[in-house]
């Protein structure tokens, strides 16, 4: 996974907010929030870490998470056995793994204690909003590659507990695509939205290898409905898609992910690596090789538990040369990352600027229709208000003309 980032314990996470903020604060509780918006948080001030953490930090749980996945295959499949990699390397990444969930779980749980507004907003931002997946996948990603010497058969109500609240967040993330408005996809598409289809995925792969039936399948068929529908559009680039930033130009690996998770689910639900597992490696394959020759857009590669499988069922020189070097880019890839954000988060003390993501401004955005237009007022009347507010003085004019210019007790013919 891409964008690695780790998080600084520079700040103490038991100070009380600052008086500065309190009034900010407050103007979000009593107004609510607005989207792009300019912030009337001082600029000149760092604001405080918790404040500055964002949700797009649980992406080191992910990256890491991978990580004891990969070196769990390497060392327990007949392909790779020429290694002899011991899973002595699992058992530290795994537990890399939890000490890495629990500190960014805890920060983060604090925010939302803290900042309640401020993760709202968060929720409400059309990119970060798919970094709310992140934190029950790596838990996923945490139970699939677990260490057979911590436990060789997981309880199947894990995986009914770790499925549920990813199945939330699909039903509502999903359901604003069709029916978003501002939110839908044709309008919020960009590469995180992949997650909650990765996450579909992970869900069908762990409970295949746990022995499950229907609830793997179940969730494989959501899965490749929806990645053909986000793939489609993001691969459109229609003009009503918002740019995505700079600095967020990684994200486009995630491309890659979708497929390749799907190759390993379906092959664990199938028994084999057959020609649908094999069609799947192949286009994240692919996906990959396009996106690599961008050197500018390299940061991470997930394929390398997928090649390792594909390995297993065609076994040559040259799959096992590909389960090699991809293996060694994946965890090389990571570990410069992982160096890089502890640099910047101890020695520069960069990582985490002001988030001007979940700022504030004094401009009011559109409130969204009422369902069914249910309300003291009409829905036609507040339609109108609502229009009222967001046009420009000649526009509000010539409304209100034409409005006025019908004979009393007329009304729009339905």
């Amino acid at each position: 996974f891409v964008h690695i980032q780790v998080l600084s314990f520079c700040s103490s996470t038991k100070k009380a907010c600052p008086s500065f903020l309190q009034p900010v604060l407050w103007q979000i509780r009593e107004k609510g929030f607005k989207a792009s918006e300019e912030t009337v948080l001082p600029q000149d001030r760092q604001w405080p870490f918790i404040l500055r953490f964002p949700i797009s930090s649980f992406g080191i749980c992910l990256g890491v998470g991978s990580q004891t996945i990969l070196w769990k295959a390497i060392a327990t499949s007949p392909s790779t056995k020429f290694l002899n990699i011991s899973l002595k390397i699992n058992l530290i990444f795994w537990f890399i793994s939890i000490a890495l969930i629990i500190a960014v779980f805890t920060t983060y749980l604090l925010k939302i204690i803290l900042y309640f507004e401020a993760t709202l907003r968060e929720y409400y931002h059309p990119i970060r909003v798919n970094y709310f997946f992140a934190p029950w996948i790596a838990l996923l990603f945490l139970a699939q590659g677990v260490p057979p010497s911590v436990i060789k058969d997981l309880p199947n109500a894990l995986w009914y507990i770790l499925m549920t609240p990813i199945l939330c967040l699909e039903l509502k993330i999903y359901g604003q695509w069709m029916s978003g408005g501002s939110r839908r996809l044709s309008k919020v598409a960009n590469p995180t939205n992949y997650l909650s289809v990765v996450g579909n995925f992970v869900r069908a792969l762990l409970g295949a290898s746990m022995g499950l039936k229907e609830g793997p399948i179940f969730f494989f068929a959501i899965g490749l409905a929806h990645y053909v529908v986000v793939f489609i559009t993001l691969y459109q680039r229609l003009p009503t898609n918002e740019t995505l930033p700079k600095d967020l130009h990684p994200v486009f690996f995630m491309f890659v992910a979708p497929p390749i998770v799907a190759s390993m689910a379906w092959a664990t639900i199938q028994g084999s690596f057959d020609y649908g597992s094999r069609i799947a490696y192949f286009i994240g394959l692919f996906l990959y090789l396009s996106l690599a020759v961008r050197i500018n857009f390299f940061r991470g590669f997930t394929a390398a538990s997928a090649t390792v499988r594909y390995a297993n069922e065609v076994t040559n020189t040259v799959t096992k040369t590909l389960c090699v070097i991809l293996s060694l880019v994946s965890t090389l890839i990571v570990a410069v990352m992982l160096v890089s954000t502890i640099l910047h988060a101890f020695v520069f003390k960069d990582l985490f600027p002001n988030d001007h993501a979940i700022a504030i401004s004094h401009r009011k955005r559109r409130p969204e229709k009422k369902w069914l237009g249910l309300g003291n007022r009409s829905h036609d009347s507040v339609e109108i208000e609502n229009y009222l507010k967001f046009v420009n003085s000649s526009d509000k004019i010539d409304l209100e003309a034409s409005t006025t210019s019908l004979p009393n007790g007329t009304e729009d013919s339905p």
